[in-house]
């Protein structure tokens, strides 16, 4: 059963990274734009748009999991300083503690890695 809630967790926290990299292709020019406002190049929105995709997919199959989780912790981490870090603004303020409760999410699971249901997961065989 810990598997199972395991995965489920990995699908919920990473359905924010999969909606936001795909939302990005779709308003490509908007988001550029309002990236640029705050002193981001433009030119960074691919790399942005793989790093939500692959490393979220790459965290629900279970594969380099760890890793991809400590990468999304950074990037969550970074997104909310950068573009919502804005104390006099509720919603600046409560984006801002949504990313960081993401990157303890994304820490927890760096620490722990995936439980069974993974594609990283070896058996150990006994050799007798």
């Amino acid at each position: 059963m810990a598997n199972l809630f395991d995965l489920i967790g990995r699908i919920f926290i990473s359905s924010v990274f999969l909606f936001s990299g795909v939302n990005k292709i779709f308003s490509y020019d908007s988001t550029v734009s309002w990236m640029e406002g705050y002193g981001v190049p433009g030119f960074l929105l691919w790399p942005t748009i793989i790093l939500e995709i692959l490393l979220p997919v790459f965290l629900i199959i279970g594969f380099k999991t760890q890793i991809s989780a400590f990468l999304l912790a950074i990037f969550s981490i970074a997104t909310a300083l950068i573009f919502h870090f804005d104390i006099s603004n509720q919603m600046q303020v409560i984006a801002l503690l949504k990313n960081f409760g993401l990157a303890g999410g994304f820490i927890f699971i760096a620490i722990n890695g995936p439980k069974d249901w993974a594609v990283d997961k070896t058996k150990k065989y006994v050799r007798l």
